[in-house]
């Protein structure tokens, strides 16, 4: 009996991957918002009882990035500031 846990990464290509090892990142499919597994924004919202249908995970950031989800504003104040002033110019932004 195989008794490994599996987690649910999201990957690259934004489709759900099996990984052995839990994810670094957290997300939201819906917003498409990636952040800290603990970030207070998505941790208030999970104790409301939202958010959860659309948790999503990553093992790191740059699979959040390429998966075409974007800094959160709470818990990555200067990576969102970053992501948002390029995007104000236009210019694509990688961490």
């Amino acid at each position: 009996m195989n008794t490994a846990k599996s987690y649910i990464l999201t990957g690259a290509d934004g489709r759900p991957e099996a990984s052995p090892v839990r994810g670094a990142w957290g997300g939201n499919r819906a917003e498409k918002i990636y952040g800290r597994l603990d970030c207070p924004s998505a941790l208030r919202a999970i104790a409301r009882g939202g958010y959860v249908a659309n948790r999503v995970f990553f093992a790191d950031e740059a699979t959040a990035l390429a998966a075409g989800y974007r800094p959160c504003g709470v818990c990555c104040k200067d990576r969102y500031q970053a992501w948002k002033s390029a995007r104000e110019r236009g210019e694509p932004w990688t961490h």
